[in-house]
């Protein structure tokens, strides 16, 4: 039994070669996922001039875009005109720090931040946006409620992917890995659906809201890190699969050769 011995240690060493790449590789992913979920560059506006659109015309813009009762054209119209940055659960615009009515425009810029609310996050978008008599727009509105939901859905996926790898290696087996394999499989897939939901909502919002001649819009490393992570659980996930899968194998058939 010796020669087979030898073998089935090296295979044990490959599947424990695959299982810890496979733990990295969560393990960026969900810090990755994490870090974007909790930062403001999902997608970046640049406008030329934002200090004389706020000391003139845009200072009634910012005004209404701290209140609470801003409306989705009222904070967008505002990040088209100050170097809007929005994330999945806040938006920023960059603005001097001393703007008031009497103060000579300033060089010297701040960015300012207002969260969505739960509500915001839930409430219905419009066919045109800030018109509430206009109709619900129902392909934007399920687009953003899934671009908030799918993403806390792939995190709590992975932990519980984790906690059963846990327990894996608490019973010493590697049979378990295969369903933390396919949770990490399936949190691929939720963010791989957090990515398109957002592409496709921010086009459509394009759409009814076109950009300014002087503004450019583009995709912030936020929305970059979420595009990483996604492959990263693909890949975790088939590693843990295979080694799950095959060491299987290879174990019944050490087994049977040892009836035999």
């Amino acid at each position: 039994l010796f020669p087979y011995s030898r073998k089935g240690a090296m295979m044990d060493n490959r599947f424990a070669t695959a299982l810890v790449i496979a733990c990295v590789l969560s393990l960026i992913s969900t810090i990755y996922m994490a870090a974007s979920i909790g930062t403001d560059f999902w997608y970046e506006y640049h406008t030329l001039s934002p200090a004389e659109n706020v000391s003139d015309a845009g200072r009634s813009i910012w005004e209404e875009f701290v209140s609470e009762e801003a409306d989705e054209k009222t904070y967008t119209d505002a990040l088209f005109r100050c170097n809007g940055t929005v994330g999945l659960w806040r938006r920023c615009i960059t603005v001097p720090k001393n703007s008031h009515w009497y103060s000579p425009p300033e060089t010297d810029m701040t960015t300012n931040c207002i969260s969505f609310s739960l509500s915001d996050q839930f409430m219905e978008k419009y066919i045109e946006p800030g018109n509430h008599n206009s109709g619900t727009d129902l392909n934007r509105t399920y687009l953003w409620r899934l671009q908030f939901l799918l993403p806390f859905v792939s995190l709590g996926l992975m932990c519980f992917g984790a906690l059963i790898g846990l327990c894996a290696c608490a019973c010493r087996s590697l049979y378990p890995a295969i369903a933390t394999g396919v949770l990490h499989f399936l949190a691929g897939l939720c963010t791989l659906g957090l990515v398109g939901c957002y592409v496709a909502g921010i086009e459509l919002l394009h759409k009814k809201l076109p950009l300014p001649d002087d503004v450019r819009g583009e995709f912030g490393w936020s929305f970059c890190l979420a595009c990483v992570s996604a492959p990263l659980q693909f890949m975790a996930a088939a590693l843990f699969i295979w080694a799950a899968r095959t060491n299987r194998k290879e174990f019944t058939l050490l087994k049977a050769y040892r009836v035999a």
